[in-house]
């Protein structure tokens, strides 16, 4: 078994399963910080190189950067370098109004500082409302740090067709867009994956084994409700409501264990493998804080779906379309349930609370 690979530009290449980062951020449950950076090794030696954080994940861009500091200091430059760091940059919806260039340097000189790098990989671009302030200045301030020397390559996160086209109007040369993707939620199917196919733009898959639920450990479960330790898992559970019914959400778990048990792997294998064999995804995210389940992530390269498992999950996915729309289209409504749950000023309040909460 060998980590597949996505070539994201000449001489660019990421690894098709990236750990993710968002786990290890603030109120998503208790990490263990040194366990997570010396976690980090392990991910990177099975061959999976591609690491994604963000300047609003708490404390994340830290923990990578001890881990590459570390790796130097132990291993040499050689090693150091085979790690692929995706960052985001995401200005807090406060500041959108009156943020300027110098802004936007000043986070990516504090992710380079943060992340003890000379040049970021690939910072992906968010603006939470394109209808405030003026969001193609946010990215012609990363083209700039990009002429310096400070970021190769410019992604985009969370949005769809029209949200991005102005951008690639504007001349930019965006190489990937970073969109929440699973078997419970293939809005980028609606229109997405065929248009970023003809502009030389791949995906980045998050939310595969969304938060967890595509897994065993909620196989044959009752519904829990919402009654979660962190906001994650409310997020994933509000895409199984948007899914279908819990019953069916079980049906999917149930076909899934079957398919795995013919190939030999986890049900999260094959929802994960699921993901990776679809047109213009480049890699899938998966989450996780330690390295304890790293053997059922490598397993995704050691499996192949065939004919008669894509029918049985076709025909299942047909009783239950998932969320409608557009990708982000749901969470862009502040005010709708699912916008409700995020946090929109963590680069200055990490505190910052959820909307509508109080």
């Amino acid at each position: 078994m060998s980590v597949e690979t996505a070539k994201l530009r000449p001489g660019y290449d990421i690894s098709r399963v990236i750990k993710g980062g968002w786990q290890l951020a603030g109120d998503h449950g208790p990490v263990d910080r040194s366990d997570a950076v010396r976690d980090m090794e392990a991910f990177l030696d099975a061959g999976i190189t591609t690491f994604d954080c963000a300047d609003i994940y708490v404390g994340v861009e830290e923990m990578i950067g001890d881990f590459i500091g570390d790796l130097r200091h132990r291993r040499g430059m050689a090693v150091a370098d085979q790690v692929r760091v995706h960052t985001k940059l995401v200005p807090d919806l406060g500041l959108l109004d009156n943020i300027r260039p110098a802004d936007v340097e000043a986070i990516i000189d504090r992710s380079l500082q943060r992340l003890q790098v000379e040049q970021l990989h690939l910072v992906q671009f968010f603006w939470w409302d394109l209808s405030l302030g003026d969001p193609l200045m946010g990215l012609d301030a990363l083209k700039t740090c990009q002429q310096k020397g400070k970021i190769t390559h410019l992604g985009v996160t969370n949005w769809d067709v029209a949200e991005t086209q102005p951008f690639l109007d504007a001349g930019f040369d965006v190489v990937s867009t970073q969109v929440q993707y699973s078997i419970l939620d293939r809005r980028p199917e609606n229109g997405l994956t065929d248009w970023a196919a003809g502009r030389d733009m791949q995906l980045l898959c998050f939310g595969t084994l969304a938060g967890g639920f595509l897994t065993e450990r909620w196989l044959g479960k009752p519904d829990p409700g919402f009654d979660f330790e962190n906001r994650s898992l409310i997020k994933y559970r509000l895409i199984i409501d948007e899914f279908g019914s819990w019953a069916v959400f079980q049906e999917l778990l149930q076909l899934l264990k079957s398919i795995g048990d013919k190939h030999g792997v986890s049900l999260s294998t094959v929802a994960t493998r699921w993901v990776l064999d679809r047109p213009q995804v480049a890699a899938a995210i998966v989450g996780a804080r330690y390295a304890r389940h790293l053997p059922q992530t490598v397993e995704a390269f050691d499996v192949t779906l065939d004919d008669a498992d894509h029918s049985a999950i076709g025909a299942l996915l047909d009783r239950a379309p998932g969320p409608p729309g557009s990708v982000f289209a749901l969470e862009r409504d502040r005010g709708g349930r699912h916008g409700r749950i995020m946090k929109y000023n963590l680069n200055t309040r990490p505190d910052d609370k959820v909307l509508g909460s109080g």
